[in-house]
């Protein structure tokens, strides 16, 4: 059976409901003001979009990592970052977080994960990195319910 209901572009997502538009764009404007890298922040939202599957955001979120400078052998290997030395090992911690918060399992969100994260990152870091996994999270979500096309 094929889907034959119309679903809304990202445009038409935008234009139908600008006030979840405003608040998820609300939330990466407080992210990219806060003392994270733009960079690793970058690569936190294209790793949970690995996770999730969603290709309008991998392809966004690419355009926007290379634009902040991440190097390419990090994109290229970021789906198995734990196998390789490029990740340094701030980035390796908001890396091991994103994919708890991203994939919730029963231990997810945990006490040693949470610590663990500290170890490279102050508290208010590590606020402004949930904010970032939980926001590209819902883009996520909304992307793929609403099967929004990859960006030219």
């Amino acid at each position: 059976m094929t889907d034959t209901l119309s679903r809304p572009t990202y445009k038409a997502f935008t234009e139908r409901a600008p006030d979840v538009y405003a608040g998820l764009s609300a939330l990466t404007k407080a992210v990219d003001a806060s003392s994270l890298d733009k960079g690793l922040t970058e690569l936190v939202k294209l790793r949970a979009s690995q996770i999730n599957g969603c290709a309008f955001c991998l392809k966004f979120h690419l355009g926007v990592a290379r634009k902040a400078g991440v190097p390419q052998d990090k994109l290229d290997l970021l789906a198995a970052w734990r196998d390789t030395s490029v990740f340094s090992a701030r980035e390796r911690a908001a890396l091991a977080y994103a994919e708890e918060l991203t994939l919730l399992e029963a231990e997810a969100a945990s006490d040693a994960a949470w610590t663990a994260l500290l170890k490279e990152f102050s508290e208010d870091e590590a606020v402004f990195l949930t904010v970032t996994i939980a926001s590209i999270n819902a883009w996520n979500r909304i992307g793929i319910a609403l099967r929004f096309a990859p960006p030219a």
